[in-house]
């Protein structure tokens, strides 16, 4: 018999180099920076989720995310960034691709010199407003309710039924549905709000420098946010820190407001004149205030907001929630495969 030969197509020589390329793109092995203090499923989560690529550690892990990470050598060879790496070490890191914080807020990156060094090398920043965006609005609708239903005086007293403390204070108990109500900041955890308010059927308006026409909200910028204060029950300040939103709230912004208006504050506490805020409480202007944020944090013992009537205070626990560490690093590693894959990436900001 003869020998037979198996059929063998042609061979398109450009269609295999691709392919080889490809391959070798998908080998590379990149290196991710982590400055978290992980531990348990979480670092399980990450090492494995980022698996053949390797996880780099810092000498030191950063402590907060407030505060300014120590500069460190380990970022010269990273490819990607995850934490609160300091501004230092990303802008000396040559081979440094995409930066994704572990928090909402991104302040120390957002200066004209960062914004400039990012757009000039392609570097890709993005937050964990996705995470945070739920128990942040959740904890903003735990103060709306307490405050609607009196829930520190009515924790605070056992008097019986009929007697006037009692009336007192049912009669100060006011339905959410009734109270108008005026965000300042339309993000993400504004976006969540809105949607947990929906049905008590509040008349909810937002406040933004500049509307971009999606939203699900009337909308006020500068020169609409005068009535809008005077019209407002509730207002509440979601802004970030920045130089724009630097106490933004003053002593003419809080004469602005409705007299027997509520304040509350989710979003940081550098946005606010404190000084200005203790007064409006102490005058009566203001009702109350419920704050999870302040400047400092925690406030110094003695600090006049610590006594001013009826202000409420949590320590900046609102994004907080069991398994947040695990929901900060299957968040990044969402965005590492659209990163891998060249996919746009959520939660992008630069």
């Amino acid at each position: 018999m003869k020998n037979r030969r198996s059929f063998r197509p042609p061979v398109n020589s450009d269609a295999v180099a691709t392919l080889i390329l490809n391959l070798v793109r998908t080998m590379k092995t990149m290196k991710i920076f982590c400055d978290m203090k992980l531990a348990g499923e979480a670092l399980r989560l990450l090492e494995q989720g980022v698996a053949p690529h390797q996880v780099v550690y810092p000498a030191i892990p950063a402590q907060s995310v407030l505060a300014q990470a120590a500069f460190d050598p380990a970022m010269a060879e990273a490819d990607v960034a995850f934490g609160q790496p300091a501004v230092a070490s990303v802008l000396a890191a040559k081979r440094l691709r995409w930066v994704q914080v572990s928090s909402a807020g991104y302040t120390r990156f957002d200066t004209p010199e960062f914004r400039a060094a990012a757009a000039a090398t392609g570097l890709a920043l993005t937050n964990s407003s996705a995470v945070f965006a739920g128990p942040c609005a959740e904890h903003v609708l735990a103060f709306l309710l307490a405050q609607a239903r009196v829930l520190p005086a009515a924790l605070r007293t056992q008097c019986a039924g009929g007697t006037p403390e009692w009336d007192a204070l049912r009669r100060a108990c006011s339905p959410l549905g009734e109270q108008r109500i005026l965000l300042l900041g339309y993000g993400a955890i504004a976006l969540r709000l809105v949607e947990l308010l929906r049905p008590f059927g509040s008349p909810i308006t937002a406040y933004r420098r500049r509307a971009r026409g999606d939203e699900t909200v009337p909308i006020v910028t500068a020169e609409g946010l005068p009535a809008a204060l005077a019209a407002a029950d509730a207002v509440i300040d979601i802004l970030p820190d920045n130089a724009e939103s630097r106490d933004f709230f003053t002593a003419e912004r809080f004469a602005q407001m409705k007299p027997g208006a509520v304040f509350y504050n989710i979003g940081r506490g550098t946005t606010v004149d404190q000084s200005a805020l203790v007064a409006a409480l102490h005058s009566g202007r203001l009702a109350a205030a419920w704050l999870d944020v302040t400047e400092p944090e925690p406030l110094p013992p003695g600090h006049p907001l610590l006594s001013a009537p009826n202000c409420h205070l949590t320590p900046h626990i609102a994004g907080g929630h069991g398994r947040e560490y695990e929901s900060l690093v299957r968040h990044f590693l969402d965005n590492f495969s659209r990163f891998v894959a060249g996919s746009p990436l959520r939660d992008r900001v630069m």
